[in-house]
C-alpha cells in the first residue's frame, strides 16, 4: 500500500511539471485580413499547439510587414510576433517551438507564399516548402524543410 501511495505522489509531480512546462509558451499576436480563412486556419494551429494568440484583423497588412520589417520575397499572408521573433506567412507550430528552444540571433521565420500542406493550407495536396530564418542584411537560410 505504501509504495502505491509514492507511485501516486510521483505520478501527480511528474504531471504538474509537464503541465506547467505546456503554460510556458510566451503569447503570439497575429495579424491578419478579416477575411482569410487560411490565416484563421493557422491560427487554430497555433492554439492547438498550445499558444495563447491574440488576432488583430487589419486592412493594410502590407503597412505591418513593413513595420515588421519583412522583406518582400518572404511576404505570405499574415504575420506574427512570439518571444521576440517575426513569423511570417504557415509556419508549423513546431519550429516555432523549436525556434523558441534555441533562441538564435535572427529575427524570425517565413514560409515565403502559400504552400499547399504547410498549416492552414491543408487542402488534399502537399507541395514541398522551405521554412526560413531571416535577418536584416543577412541571407536567408533553411531552418526546415518539408518535402
Amino acid at each position: 500500500m505504501k509504495r502505491w501511495k509514492i507511485l501516486v505522489a510521483v505520478c501527480a509531480i511528474v504531471g504538474s511539471f509537464i503541465q506547467a512546462g505546456a503554460g510556458e509558451l510566451p503569447q503570439m499576436t497575429v495579424w491578419k485580413s478579416p477575411w482569410c480563412g487560411c490565416c484563421t486556419a493557422w491560427v487554430q494551429h497555433m492554439k492547438d499547439a498550445g499558444f495563447q494568440v491574440e488576432v488583430k484583423e487589419v486592412d493594410d497588412l502590407d503597412r505591418v510587414k513593413r513595420t515588421a520589417g519583412i522583406p518582400e520575397p518572404l511576404q505570405s499572408c499574415h504575420t506574427a510576433t512570439v518571444g521576440g521573433y517575426k513569423i511570417e506567412g504557415h509556419v508549423p507550430a513546431a519550429d516555432i517551438k523549436r525556434l523558441l528552444a534555441t533562441r538564435p540571433d535572427i529575427d524570425g521565420l517565413a514560409v515565403p507564399g502559400m504552400p499547399s500542406g504547410s498549416p492552414g493550407m491543408e487542402n488534399g495536396q502537399h507541395d514541398p516548402y522551405d521554412v526560413v530564418t531571416f535577418k536584416r542584411g543577412s541571407q536567408t537560410k533553411v531552418f526546415k524543410r518539408y518535402e
